[in-house]
């Protein structure tokens, strides 16, 4: 087999998903660069590589050596000694530093940082503090070599071994190598499948109680991306023994054993019994039993409402601050000033926003305290600019505490001081986030939950908005009269329309158009030049910060990686002076729009957060994005599997937000995930434009589509007592 031997000079491309490669080496035996392909897992810019494939001619990139067998060697010189240092590999060490330090050890140098790391304070520029921190580095990149070479026979990607590390630390390898099975428990990223690979190459056996409790702990897992709180019993181990591979009788047996450890929550409903993970079984039981509790305590406020002359209140705001509210509205402002726990519910345009108004100007009136709140910092913004008040989301409220392990400060034992807590777009709150909320609120308080039961569900598992409907334990009310102000906007039209199931209006509107291109590329071209040229000439809009693309998916021309990728190009593209730095297939640019994919605690951002890279550190391996024009946060490289592209995204990740203008793709290619509340919640997320390309059957198949996925859920039927 033909063989190559260099140094490595760039990395072009690296897939995270499977360890694909395209990158530059320069031979020893030649004096220009050569491009080679392959699967190369945990490669560094100024490593020597010995190789092993064959020569290939590529139609479009010329010729290449595609690799099947690599091992690296540490450089031996000086010179391969300088590019190694200076890759970006260790934190502290750049170009500059890497030079003096090759030079002031030359080919001893490696043996210096393993063995004599003091040593390096012989070279100039370096004092003691930074001579430290750069031989932690050096220690700790070199566990995480060790975790990667083990991984990489398994070809398992090596971004996760710096997680695994950080998670374990000097323990990292005798926990992958001794309980594989707990990574798919306590390392973000690592699922069951990646664990279950690791543990079958040390020999675990298949049917071990070991990998079955760990496969069926995974599958209630996945349940809970899907929506739910629990699954059946007989699904469960229906889905645990395709995944497993062994027989059902096995499955059943494993999973009564952790049913008596406790690893999961057994109940029996009707005949039928339901297996939740144990913190969904905690806090669906706790969010019911909470609401009953605030339903019979007595309010310290709802006495002076429900004698309150409410005919000359209503007549008060008429004349002196012109605000005529319709008997809804006026009925929903009673109900949350006269009970506990009530639910105001309508879509764009019917008043919800002006019914909230009045119930802050009557507790401002009397000076009765108030708390308002919602999911995201962004719903948050919007909230407080609707109304004129404060408002923060809901971790904040909770005064979320990172430190000796995430959790909330304001708890039963701590709870909020307010006479009335309101929290707006509750259909993004999942169980677990309701549980926090509903445990720090006082006694006395009273609780007014607001949203638009028509919008997709939370991310997270639950229905909290609709099984408190859906129970009728509480008052709610439902605001379905459009004003007549809003009556003028296609977006508010349309909304309805389609929410009624009726087709939008797509002509002769000032804020609603549709552009026909039914094929996904061309499709593709036409949003990048939606978004870069036609709507900031027509309209005036910044392409940066008031368009926002959504999309249904992730995957193809028209899905969210492919527009990033072509937004990015035009809107941010590459420039020598412009910082920039690589994580897998993604390239994060100074002034680049991201997008925060999972709660980060430490960090304190939250799954959908929305920032721009400010700063990009090659040295010190930082990258800091800024939140709300404000708050600035950085992010280790190694952390940076958190972060997305944010040009286009997922009407998932829309929830509670709101731009200036939306641009959707919507094609038949999208069938699976047409559905009508995916419509209406991309639609509503726009406040003065609302710009559909693509097909119009995917639009008809979308609004036709009412058809909502069930979501194993138990909180009505707690909430009803059954």
């Amino acid at each position: 087999m033909p063989t190559l031997e260099g140094i490595l000079e760039r990395i072009t491309f690296h897939s995270e998903h499977d360890g694909y490669t395209v990158a530059r080496v320069q031979p020893h035996d030649k004096n220009h660069l050569v491009t080679i392909v392959g699967k190369l897992l945990g490669i560094q810019v100024g490593e020597s590589l010995e190789l092993e494939g064959h020569w290939v001619d590529h139609p479009e990139h010329g010729r290449q050596f595609e690799v099947e067998r690599y091992r690296t060697v540490l450089p031996a010189t000086v010179e391969g000694i300088r590019r190694y240092l200076g890759s970006g590999l260790i934190k502290g060490i750049g170009p500059v530093m890497a030079r003096r330090i090759a030079e002031t050890f030359g080919t001893y140098t490696l043996h210096v940082l393993d063995h004599e790391p003091l040593r390096l304070r012989e070279v100039a520029g370096l004092g003691p503090k930074r001579v430290d921190r750069i031989r932690h580095a050096w220690e700790e990149q070199q566990q995480i070599k060790a975790i990667m070479l083990f991984l990489q026979d398994l070809e398992i990607v090596p971004g996760l071994a710096v997680r695994i590390y950080k998670q374990y630390g000097e323990q990292s390898l005798s926990v992958v190598q001794a309980t594989p099975y707990r990574l798919a428990d306590d390392v973000y990223g690592i699922g069951f499948l990646t664990a279950d690979k690791i543990a079958q190459a040390l020999g675990i056996p298949h049917d071990s109680p070991q990998r079955v409790g760990a496969g069926l702990r995974y599958t209630l897992s996945q349940a809970t991306e899907e929506g739910h709180c629990f699954l059946p019993w007989d699904e469960l181990a229906a889905r645990g023994s395709v995944l497993l591979a062994v027989e059902p009788s096995v499955v059943e047996a494993t999973l009564g054993a952790i049913a008596i450890t406790r690893e999961v929550h057994v109940e029996e409903w009707d005949g039928q019994r339901m297996v939740y993970l144990q913190p969904f079984y905690r806090a669906e039981r706790g969010v019911a039993e909470r609401i009953h509790e605030l339903l019979r305590t007595p309010s310290q406020i709802a006495p002076f409402y429900r004698t309150a002359n409410w005919a000359r209140v209503f007549d008060f705001l008429a004349d002196r601050r012109g605000v005529i509210l319709t008997e809804q509205q006026r009925e929903a402002v009673q109900m949350a000033l006269t009970n506990k726990v009530s639910v105001l519910t309508g879509g764009p345009g019917t008043g919800k926003t002006t019914s909230l108004r009045t119930i802050i100007q009557a507790l401002q009136q009397r000076g009765d305290p108030f708390l308002l709140a919602s999911p995201t910092g962004r719903a948050a913004k919007r909230l407080s600019e609707a109304t004129g008040a404060d408002a923060v989301t809901i971790h904040r409220l909770l005064e979320f505490s990172p430190a000796g392990g995430p959790h909330f400060k304001r708890n039963a034992d701590f709870p909020l001081e307010a006479s009335v807590v309101v929290i707006d777009e509750v259909s993004m709150l999942d169980i677990l986030l309701a549980n926090n909320l509903f445990k720090a609120i006082p006694s006395h308080a009273h609780v007014l939950l607001v949203g638009d039961a028509d919008q997709l569900p939370s991310v997270g598992p639950g229905r909290v908005l609709h099984d408190m409907l859906d129970s009728l334990a509480v008052p709610s009310i439902h605001l379905d009269m459009i004003f007549r102000q809003a009556e003028g906007s296609g977006i508010v039209t349309n909304a309805h329309r389609i929410n009624r199931g009726d087709f939008p209006h797509l002509r002769e509107l000032n804020d609603f158009y549709f552009f026909p291109r039914p094929e996904p590329e061309p499709c593709a071209e036409l949003v990048v030049d939606l978004v870069v040229n036609r709507i900031p000439q027509r309209f005036g809009l910044d392409p940066c910060r008031d368009v926002q693309v959504l999309t249904p998916t992730h995957r193809g021309p028209a899905g969210v990686a492919n527009l990033n990728a072509l937004l990015q190009a035009a809107l941010n593209p590459f420039d020598q002076l412009r910082p920039e730095h690589r994580f897998g297939s993604t390239v994060f640019r100074l002034g680049d729009r991201v997008l925060q994919l999972r709660n980060n605690y430490d960090l304190e951002v939250y799954n959908g957060d929305i920032g721009e890279v400010v700063a990009i550190a090659p040295v010190e391996q930082l990258l800091t994005v800024r939140y709300d024009d404000a708050r600035d946060v950085m992010y280790d490289f190694g952390l940076l599997d958190e972060l997305t592209l944010s040009y286009a995204i997922s009407v998932h990740k829309s929830q509670g937000a709101e731009y200036a203008c939306v641009v959707i793709p919507l094609l038949t290619q999208h069938f699976t995930l047409l559905q009508r509340n995916l419509l209406y919640t991309a639609v509503t997320r726009a406040r003065r434009l609302v710009v559909l390309a693509g097909d119009r059957r995917a639009i008809a198949i979308a609004v036709k589509n009412n058809r909502v996925a069930t979501r194993y859920t138990g909180l009505a039927r707690r909430l009803k007592g059954n």
